[in-house]
């Protein structure tokens, strides 16, 4: 497996420094799973109208949870050098924090490939909380989006990566 890399080791900068798409074509298929966290922190009002299903825009726990899902399957549309993965497993939980006043999301996405899914499970936590945000943003401009992150990743070379 010859992995071209460029510039300080980084696998999407050829030995020019330009970018490109790496080639997995000689990986091993292997079962991938990577899991992203993030939350949208919000007043205790915004956070009692969501969860009690008064928000104008309709069930944003729902709507919100099926963005996350769709936007890992679209994640190769949106990050340039993705490769099109067939994903074998994406869900979105979203949970709320009363204390942080904070719904918190974790997105779980699968696949059996040649390479992994992060990008997918961090997308899917993206789009769920803007989802959130657009669905409330009249009634709550001062919300915020924070503390994106990749959890935990297993397959591949590297294995199981637990960060959290």
């Amino acid at each position: 497996m010859s992995e071209e890399r460029g510039e300080a080791g980084l696998t999407h900068l050829d030995s020019e420094g330009r970018a490109h798409m790496v080639d997995v074509g000689a990986k091993r298929a292997t079962q991938r799973e990577a899991i992203a966290r993030g939350a949208v922190t919000m007043r205790p009002e915004t956070l009692d109208l969501i969860l009690g299903g008064a928000m104008p825009k309709g069930d944003v726990l729902a709507v919100a949870r099926v963005a996350g899902i769709m936007a890992a399957k679209r994640t190769p549309e949106l990050i340039p050098l993705c490769h099109t993965l067939l994903l074998t497993h994406a869900s979105v939980t979203i949970e709320p924090d009363r204390q942080a006043s904070a719904l918190l999301i974790e997105a779980t996405v699968r696949t059996t490939g040649q390479t992994g899914v992060e990008m997918e499970a961090l997308t899917a936590v993206s789009v769920a909380a803007l989802t959130i945000y657009d669905m409330c943003k009249a009634v709550d401009r001062a919300m915020r989006i924070g503390d994106i992150r990749l959890a935990e990743k297993r397959g591949g070379r590297s294995g199981e990566v637990i960060l959290e």
